[in-house]
């Protein structure tokens, strides 16, 4: 397909924070790839390799944060020429793309959900998205519709199923003022913790607990923005140790 506008829409949902959502190239330099990447989202575009190279032409544009937050993400790309709007939530971004091209030359197979191994160094680098997608629309067609009743041709879907499965992970949410306690494990040598979170404030205390027999205690915190553990030991020398990240 050689095209001067496109218009791309699709919803998705993922706790990953990496993820190829749409990729397609062609024989002259040109390609589009929508990606995640450290839970952003990424829009890499290039309209053709002219005598300058293909670096000229190549445009990207990074937008949003925390998208693998499993909930439902839009996503509409809008292209007239090297004119871009790129909307991500109801949050449009508008700009240019490098290069001299107008039309957007895709002559290869476009992939939903990952890019298909094409001996370059940059398709094997890429996960692919794992997740939930629907309402994908790409210049006017039902993709999901289209491979739901199996009417793309040439297609390969590999392992796909058409439901979306909800994560067994239960959040729990605390104020100002609450906390959860649970029972220790006592005549064990060994605290282990492990823990997802997310947060706006900069201060506040995770996790804290006293060892046994007044051995001391540990603290997780975080403290202007910072992770930091703290571990009391009241035996030993050095009885205080401080980490941040």
């Amino acid at each position: 397909m050689k095209t001067l506008k496109d218009v791309i829409s699709l919803k998705f949902k993922t706790s990953e924070s990496e993820g190829v959502i749409f990729h397609g190239e062609g024989q002259q330099g040109d390609y589009i790839t929508l990606e995640l990447k450290k839970a952003k989202l990424v829009l890499n575009l290039n309209l053709g390799i002219n005598q300058l190279g293909s670096i000229y032409g190549h445009t990207s544009v990074m937008t949003g944060s925390l998208l693998d937050d499993h909930h439902w993400h839009s996503i509409i790309i809008e292209r007239h020429g090297r004119n871009i709007n790129l909307t991500l939530d109801r949050h449009m971004q508008h700009f240019r793309t490098n290069g001299e091209f107008d039309y957007l030359d895709l002559d290869y197979e476009i992939t939903f959900g990952g890019m298909p191994f094409s001996g370059k160094p940059s398709s094997n680098s890429r996960k692919n998205f794992k997740g939930c997608m629907e309402s994908i629309n790409y210049n006017g067609n039902n993709i999901t519709d289209l491979a739901k009743r199996k009417k793309l041709e040439p297609s390969n879907v590999g392992n796909l199923s058409f439901s979306c499965v909800e994560p067994h992970t239960v959040p729990v949410f605390f104020n100002a003022t609450s906390y959860l306690e649970v029972p220790g494990r006592p005549s064990q040598d060994v605290f282990s913790v492990s823990f997802l979170f997310r947060t706006w404030n900069p201060n506040g205390l995770l996790v804290f607990s006293n060892f046994a027999d007044g051995l001391g205690n540990v603290e997780i915190d975080i403290n202007e923005g910072k992770v930091s553990v703290h571990i009391n030991v009241t035996q030993v020398k050095k009885n205080r140790i401080d980490i941040s990240s």
